[in-house]
């Protein structure tokens, strides 16, 4: 008899393949992530697609001057952008305003945080615990609170309404002084400095301070040592707040918005507006296009130093010391100057902007002129509100809109930010984890009103089954979901990669299934990320202008458009009101947020 054979043929590849398949789609992982990533597709990639095809399209109204059909392709708005007359206008000038606002606002941050972030790390300087927190402020409050401080001491007859304090006080200031690209670079020095006492000065905080006495007993001067240890060292940090300062000079909006148009100072942000408000949606899909493509190779630089700072470690183990330098007789300076710090970037402001709130009369310190009418008053007179803020119902109707859609979009946000974070860790499909991963982050790369502008040419018509959702509340709970998805996604997925899988394998087990695994076991563990996924959102997009003044109209107004439109009404002591408001929400939920998740914001530099 012949030996029988028992030996079987090698599966195919594609029988491999689709054995994997079968068995990943067993996984609700996977099914779960399949939906995921086709709703971020929609949300995120899309609306940018939407964008970049009205710039190469004939928009409606533009047909009889391209000489073309609408929906044709052309390079019509292109040129016009980029090469026409009006380019200049449109394009060139905001751009070179664009960036020496961020060069001076960088250059401001870096000396004022710089030597802050010295003070609090390396010093003994008085107070070191409490200006640690104090000076990280700013950036807890909307960067107009500032912009809207300025023109309430700085305001001149270059515009209407009310006379600025200085001017009441006998004093005009020059437009350079109150409009344009002065005050504006402050303001965003001031409010950007946080950046660098934070990153700047954890790395000074790691720093062994062994290195430097080595140096110094080789016979190094203090000059060599900071020249050829510490900067070197130091480089990547400094580089990161420099990037990112620019990024987010990029699309700041409300500051150059307030200072800048009185006097015709357009940036990329303002004039991407202004073509919006004036319906040149191809013209405007084109600056949002060009702003994004910016806002992407400056993020992609500050990966890169990312990578560029594991070169630049500093090894400590028992033996490494982070001394205190003495400061001796400038110890009470020092202290001076951190609190001068505090009172021009915090104190001055916000109390002007109180103080104008209580004034009839703006700069008039006498006793008759403090009111409580603009607050609670009645019967104003004032065309269009006549009553104190707080009685008027378009105040509380843009609170409730504000607090009904990003709440409802903070809370969506971190839940699927949650759900992210199981996809990627959890799916045996890595490229499914991988695109989840990265379609995420890509809101972070956009400045929020380029991606406004995106959501404003994906759903401002109706496309099939999809209505028109402009002027709606749901485009802009979806806008915020998407543009926080950067800050839910990478909580939830810290979260679920220290998260191992044997407490859902032992109630798998117990017969327990995906939902129920959820709620009782995955869940109740990561409350404290959820949360983080869930206040984060909600603090942005509480004091957030960028995307909303793109895409809210009166009827959908939250608390910084509403707030904006009564600037532009020159109703001073109204707006600075609602202002207020919003930073007291900004910096209490900022509070809130450090005491429920035991964090702080200047963890590391004062202790």
């Amino acid at each position: 008899m012949r030996p029988l054979k028992a030996s079987l043929a090698a599966p195919t590849r594609g029988q491999r393949l689709r054995y994997r398949l079968k068995v990943a789609l067993r996984e609700p992982t996977t099914t779960i992530g399949i939906l995921a990533a086709a709703l971020f597709a929609y949300l995120i990639v899309v609306p940018i697609i939407s964008m970049l095809s009205d710039a190469m399209r004939v928009q409606f109204g533009d047909e009889r001057r391209i000489k073309q059909d609408v929906g044709e392709l052309t390079w019509y708005y292109i040129d016009r952008v980029f090469f026409s007359r009006i380019s200049h206008d449109l394009f060139w000038e905001p751009l070179v305003n664009t960036l020496s606002v961020a060069a001076g606002a960088i250059t401001l941050s870096m000396l004022v945080g710089g030597t802050l972030a010295w003070l609090l790390s390396r010093t003994d300087m008085f107070g070191r615990r409490w200006f640690a927190t104090a000076l990280i402020v700013p950036y807890m409050l909307p960067a107009w609170t500032f912009a809207l401080a300025w023109t309430t001491l700085f305001k001149n007859r270059t515009v209407g309404g009310q006379p600025g304090w200085m001017e009441s006080l006998g004093f005009s200031p020059p437009d350079w002084l109150s409009y344009g690209q002065l005050p504006v670079t402050i303001i965003l020095a001031l409010h950007y400095s946080p950046f660098v006492i934070l990153l700047f000065g954890n790395a000074l905080r790691r720093f062994d301070s062994q290195l430097e006495d080595s140096a110094r007993i080789l016979g190094a001067s203090r000059l060599t040592v900071a020249s050829k240890i510490i900067m070197p060292l130091m480089r990547p940090s400094l580089m990161s707040a420099m990037v990112l300062i620019f990024a987010k000079c990029l699309g700041e909006f409300g500051v150059p918005y307030v200072l800048g148009l009185p006097v015709n100072f357009d940036v990329l942000a303002t004039s991407l507006y202004q073509n919006i408000s004036s319906r040149q949606v191809g013209v405007g899909a084109v600056l949002a296009g060009a702003i994004m493509l910016i806002g992407i190779i400056t993020i992609t630089i500050d990966a890169r130093l990312m990578r560029e700072a594991r070169r630049f470690v500093t090894i400590g183990s028992k033996g490494s010391m982070n001394r205190l330098s003495p400061l001796g007789i400038l110890r009470m300076p020092a202290t001076g100057f951190a609190a001068l710090m505090f009172v021009l970037s915090v104190g001055l402001p916000i109390g002007t902007l109180f103080l104008s709130t209580i004034m009839r009369m703006p700069g008039q310190f006498n006793l008759d002129n403090f009111t409580l009418d603009y607050w609670i008053g009645t019967n104003l007179n004032t065309v269009a509100l006549q009553t104190g803020i707080l009685l008027s119902p378009d105040l509380w109707n843009a609170a409730w809109n504000s607090l009904r859609i990003v709440g409802v979009a903070s809370i969506t946000s971190g839940i699927l930010g949650l759900l992210v974070g199981y996809v990627v860790a959890r799916t045996p499909v890595r490229p499914l984890g991988t695109f989840l991963r990265q379609v995420t982050f890509l809101p972070y790369l956009v400045p929020g009103i380029a991606f406004a502008a995106a959501y404003l040419s994906l759903f401002a018509v109706p496309r099939g089954p999809i209505p028109a959702l402009y002027g709606t509340t749901l485009i802009l709970m979806l806008a915020l979901i998407a543009d926080q998805m950067p800050y839910a996604s990478r909580a939830g997925i810290a979260a679920m990669t220290q998260l191992g899988k044997e407490p859902e394998e032992a109630a798998q087990i117990a017969g327990a299934g995906w939902f129920r695994r959820m709620i009782s076991i995955v869940i109740p563990i990561q409350k404290g990320s959820l949360t983080t996924g869930i206040l984060l959102p909600f603090i942005s997009g509480i004091k957030g202008l960028s995307l909303f003044v793109v895409l809210a109209v009166p009827s959908t107004d939250v608390l910084t458009t509403y707030s904006l439109r009564l600037v532009d009404y020159h109703y001073t002591q109204a707006a600075n009101a609602v202002v207020l408001i919003i930073a007291g929400l900004a910096y209490f939920g900022a509070l809130l947020g450090q005491k429920l998740t035991k964090t702080n914001l200047a963890q590391g530099l004062g202790n």
